[in-house]
């Protein structure tokens, strides 16, 4: 039973005054804790061409918390999508941020020709924006992906998203230095709040920080090196900070000292030790996600922690017990229905409030919309989320048409650059 008592305090009026509950929860009763299982008619040109589109009480609170608005500011994101099952999944992720974003959007899609046909042919049936759109696509062949880690030297993967996931870890080289920071989500996933909140916590991070993500320390998964420790699906990335960090190594930068030395491989050797008989590491699991754990785990200086609000993911145990419903609800009797935050970082801050969902670890399906587990009703994740899924894939992209017809205003434009060149192969091109 929730002890719903307040201290009552009686006013000269006749009304009375009730406190509202301190700001910090009480921790909620322990748990097993559970480990992660972790488009339209284009010209041709030969390097970056760009597509206009132009259609044209009396309870108060225990605490204020004042935070600067930037209205001024594009939230700025960056995925990757290659292929059309990841296209078809983030397809639903930018529908979503356009539905919920009150800023400016700009887009940074790494991504083959198929993912981008297919994220063209929806986005260009938004013909009158609410707020400007720019999409930039940056076309990766399995060759530059290649050659990349090859100058990296040390690098490799067993998981499923292959090379292309690792490419996460290079993602402040592949986007050109007028691109300071961004938010990263997986493809599976979408919002169900305004992103620009999420993008405003840039403005809360102390100057180190060049990485934000999720964390985890109650996982404790040996098999995977701890690397559930940290969920990399969602990521706020310093971009500059990142290339002022020279993040990752390349032959380019051991041939020349004038340099910073890259940051990386000395996590890389104090987290797994030095490669094996390759030359690359053989036991890094959970992709991208291995790398970066010895990152932040051997740099904390340079991470933050992000709520998890932004990270209701399938892989957590009933996704923290979240569920649609009760829309009554007080945040502290939300709180002690909540369960897997024993020990986490959540358990001092309180009730996770959904911001964005995450729908990874369906296993079975390249498209996590299609999973067979959404026509079972006695599933819990189906009777907690399927309804969001259905709403959220089902919106129409002419839906996101606001303006009227007679009316001008905000745009969408959409670039490609056709030959990604990495930032150590500009520091060569400089060098020579």
């Amino acid at each position: 039973m929730v002890d719903r008592s307040r201290p009552i305090v009686p006013l000269e009026n006749g009304e009375i005054l009730v406190h509202a509950p301190a700001a910090k929860f009480p921790p909620p009763k322990p748990h097993n804790p559970h480990g992660h299982q972790h488009a339209a008619a284009r010209a041709t040109v030969t390097h970056t061409e760009t597509v206009f589109v132009t259609h044209t009480a009396m309870v108060p609170a225990p605490m204020t918390t004042s935070v600067a608005t930037h209205s001024a500011d594009p939230v700025v994101f960056v995925f990757i999508m290659i292929s059309v099952d990841s296209a078809s999944e983030g397809a639903i992720l930018l529908k979503s941020i356009l539905m919920y974003n009150s800023k400016p959007t700009h887009f940074h899609i790494i991504c083959d020709e198929a993912a981008q046909q297919y994220l063209e042919a929806r986005l260009s049936l938004i013909t009158r924006p609410a707020n400007d759109i720019r999409v930039h696509f940056y076309h990766l062949t399995q060759d530059k992906i290649a050659a990349r880690l090859n100058r990296e030297g040390s690098i490799g993967t067993s998981h499923s998203a292959g090379a292309y996931g690792l490419m996460k870890l290079f993602i402040h080289e592949i986007l050109p230095p007028s691109v300071k920071r961004a938010i990263y989500v997986d493809t599976d996933a979408f919002f169900i709040s305004d992103p620009s909140h999420l993008w405003d916590l840039f403005h809360e991070m102390d100057p180190k920080i060049a990485i934000s993500m999720p964390s985890h320390p109650e996982q404790n998964a040996a098999v995977w090196n701890h690397a559930s420790n940290i969920c990399s699906c969602i990521m706020l990335l310093d971009l500059q900070r990142l290339r002022d960090l020279r993040l990752m190594d390349s032959s380019v930068y051991r041939a020349d000292p004038s340099g910073p030395v890259a940051l990386s491989p000395a996590t890389f050797v104090a987290m797994y030790g030095i490669p094996g008989e390759s030359g690359h590491y053989e036991d890094v699991h959970l992709g991208d996600q291995g790398y970066f754990y010895a990152i932040v785990k051997h740099r904390p200086d340079i991470f933050a922690h992000l709520g998890f609000d932004w990270e209701v993911s399938s892989c957590l145990l009933d996704m923290y017990n979240t569920t649609l419903g009760h829309d009554e609800v007080s945040e502290i009797d939300e709180f002690y229905t909540q369960i897997h935050l024993w020990e986490t970082p959540q358990a001092q801050v309180g009730s996770v409030l959904p911001k964005l969902l995450h729908f990874n670890c369906l296993e079975g399906t390249p498209r996590y919309y299609e999973w067979e587990g959404w026509s079972d009703p006695t599933l819990s994740l189906t009777q907690r989320w399927h309804p969001a899924v259905q709403y959220h894939v089902g919106v129409k992209w002419i839906w996101l048409n606001k303006h009227p017809k007679d009316r001008a205003g905000a745009t969408l434009a959409m670039e490609t650059t056709h030959d990604v060149v990495f930032a150590d192969e500009i520091f060569a091109a400089r060098i020579e």
